[in-house]
């Protein structure tokens, strides 16, 4: 039994943000300090990533692990709104239970559909979970994400090597144009 009447859950849920989340902040003033620059929220692309670097073609989705059902266990076989397992920084209420599952369930979902079509229009995404911005991982995280980063732009602007045909015999007894007169 829920220990809130239903006006004061309704009030709690309503205070929620979707913007500038705690988790979203530690992540953007980590990346700033390591001289990334983003913009916010992109209207345009898929899901309005939480930060999206162009530089980088690169979308950063910061997901509270409760709403996206981070490492929670579904049997897709199961028709039933049936949970196999929670995990450990994502607990499933026990009250209204099928509604939560559900909306987990969509919620993940629609997060797969959007970073498909992310990734379909050439752009690369990274998640990044509520429980990995804790104190003790913190620091890690954003290393981790700085090093993929860096890793990403490496990748997308890597010099293009043309491999040259092969000499034949013949060709190399002819003399180059720098070598000078040859006897």
């Amino acid at each position: 039994m829920d220990s809130h009447t239903p006006q004061q859950r309704h009030n709690n849920m309503a205070a929620i943000k979707s913007k500038d989340t705690k988790p979203e902040m530690i992540v953007r003033h980590g990346l700033w300090k390591r001289g990334f620059r983003y913009r916010l929220n992109h209207k345009r692309l898929p899901g309005h990533p939480d930060l999206v670097l162009r530089k980088y073609r690169t979308c950063i989705f910061v997901n509270g692990c409760f709403w996206h059902g981070h490492n929670v266990m579904y049997d897709v076989r199961c028709k039933t709104e049936e949970i196999i397992e929670s995990s450990e920084c994502c607990k499933i209420p026990k009250t209204n239970r099928e509604f939560w599952v559900a909306k987990i369930r969509r919620n993940k979902e629609r997060d797969k559909e959007e970073q498909r079509k992310l990734a379909e229009m050439g752009w690369h995404c990274i998640t990044v979970w509520e429980c990995e911005l804790k104190p003790s991982r913190r620091e890690e995280t954003l290393e981790s994400i700085a090093f993929t980063l860096n890793h990403i732009w490496l990748q997308d602007h890597q010099a293009r090597v043309t491999a040259y045909p092969q000499q034949n015999e013949e060709d190399q007894q002819m003399p180059m144009a720098a070598e000078g007169d040859v006897v």
